[in-house]
Formats: C-alpha cells, structure tokens, sequence
C-alpha cells in the first residue's frame, strides 16, 4: 500500500557551485557563482576530465552528501543501502542515503545529512514511528502530520572514525571528517558520513522503510511516498569489515533475505583513484 506523506515546492531549492582545490594531503571548497535552482543545477552536471586525480582545480555543479550507516543488529552488522531507479543514467542502483545540499548548508553539509536521514529512514514500531536523536540534537520529523510517533522510544545516531585526509570548506574543517570524492560523470563533489544507527532494544517488532520522492508532472509538487509492501532500505551485511554479499530487508524484526543477482552499487562503492570516481555504479559481489 502507497502512501503519500509529504508534498513540496522544488523550486524553493537552491544551491552553487562548488570551487575545488585537491592535493594529495587535503581538499578545499567553496561555493561560488549566483544561486542555483534545482534546474540550472542539473544542467551543469555534465561529465568531467581532470588529468591528474591527485592535483587539481576545478568547479564543480553541486556538493552532495551521503551517509553510511552501520547497524549491528542480533549480533551481526549491517549498512544501510536504498534503491534507486536512475533514468537519466540507466540503471537501477542500491545507493547509500545521500541528497544534494542546499546553498544555505553548504558551509555546514552535516545538517543536510541529519535532514536526509530524517526524510528517508523511517522506522516503524508497533507503538508510531521513531524518532532519530545525534548527539543531544532531535532529528527534523518532516511526516509527523502523517506517521504518528513513538512518544517513548527513539533512534540514535553516533560518529564513527572519520577520513584520514581533511575535507575543508574554505579554511573550516568539516565536522566528522567526511570522505570525499569528485565523480567526474556528474561533475559534482560527494561528502561520505560514516556514522553508526542505534535501535532501541526493548523493540523486537520494527520496520525499516524507505520514503522515495518523485515529480509530480501535473501539479509540479515533489511528493514523498511510502510503501510499506514494498520495502525499499535493504542491510547488506558485513562480517569482520568485509561484505558477505548478502541482501536483507527489516520487517516487524524479523530479517528477509533478499534476491542479489545483477544488483548494482552505487559509484560510491567503486573504485577510487587519488580523489575522483569515474564509474557510475559498480557490481554488488564485484
């Protein structure tokens, strides 16, 4: 069953583009140039050719986040990965949750991350919808209107180790300490969080769901759905740091296995050299 818990005006969306300067010991940005809107920002994301991937300058279409969410869960651990049909590229992806970062958060890319996470990790419990809580700040809950919440329990997120080369904008240090990578094909630079999701344990009958956003054509809205037949977040599983290649969905607590022939990764997962990815997506059991 399709439910629809959220609508909004893409066109309030703005960003800039991202001047870089990488060396082979750090990566600086800085937004530059007017205000984008959503459109003007898809077009300049055409691909890319840097010639020396360690040393370069260049400016960029957007900055982008993702997040790689660890879970251990019943003793085994997991990362948190979301289909995604991608049209415009030609495939169909499991991806981590990732969004473009508004012109507004630039400077502070980590408070898109919070509000991806928040718009598309949904966790259902037997009493409402959870919560997420990092550090001593709440989670935005942007379906409250739709999803009734769990007055009493709540997801937590943590920090984990972050990169080894620092990401800065203009001078700043980025919190966390993101990786970070140019992908040529949609020349745009990504941000990757690493940071842990905690559940409650007293919990034993959650869901883990995923809210997909699509255009509507006839009214121009962006609408945010939820299908709960039809679960979209998936666990890959590691063991000893490494992935297993096996596929789960979470579903009133109990583990699902899920099909993995032909499922492609995201270019998040594929191979890097110095600071740029030139693949699109890359085999899940590569």
């Amino acid at each position: 069953m399709t439910q629809i818990v959220a609508r909004k005006n893409p066109v309030a969306f703005k960003t800039q583009a991202i001047s870089v300067a990488a060396s082979p010991e750090v990566l600086r940005y800085e937004p530059v140039g007017s205000p984008l809107s959503f459109a003007q920002m898809q077009e300049r994301r055409r691909p890319l050719e840097v010639d020396d991937p360690h040393r370069f300058e260049v400016t960029l279409a957007n900055l982008g986040v993702s997040v790689d969410l660890h879970l251990h869960w019943q003793g085994r651990d997991f990362h948190l990965l979301v289909r995604q049909d991608r049209p415009d590229r030609g495939d169909r992806v499991l991806k981590l949750l990732s969004g473009y970062v508004p012109a507004h958060e630039l400077r502070v890319p980590l408070l898109t991350v919070m509000t991806e996470i928040a718009e598309e990790l949904l966790i259902e419990s037997e009493a409402g919808w959870l919560q997420g809580r990092y550090q001593d700040t709440w989670l935005p809950t942007p379906y409250a209107n739709s999803l009734p919440l769990n007055d009493e329990h709540y997801f937590a997120l943590g920090a984990r180790s972050g990169a080894a080369r620092p990401v800065l904008c203009r001078e700043l240090n980025l919190l966390e300490r993101p990786h970070a990578y140019v992908h040529l094909p949609t020349s745009s630079l990504q941000l990757i969080y690493s940071m842990t999701l905690q559940l409650p344990e007293s919990l034993r009958s959650l869901s883990l769901l995923h809210a997909d956003e699509y255009l509507d054509e006839d009214s121009g809205e962006l609408i945010a759905r939820l299908d709960t037949q039809r679960p979209e977040l998936f666990l890959a599983e590691y063991r000893d740091g490494m992935p297993t290649g096996e596929l789960f969905c979470l579903q009133q607590g109990e583990l699902i296995a899920q099909p993995t022939e032909d499922q492609l990764l995201s270019e998040a997962f594929a191979p890097r050299q110095g600071w740029l990815v030139a693949a699109s997506n890359c085999p899940l059991r590569s």
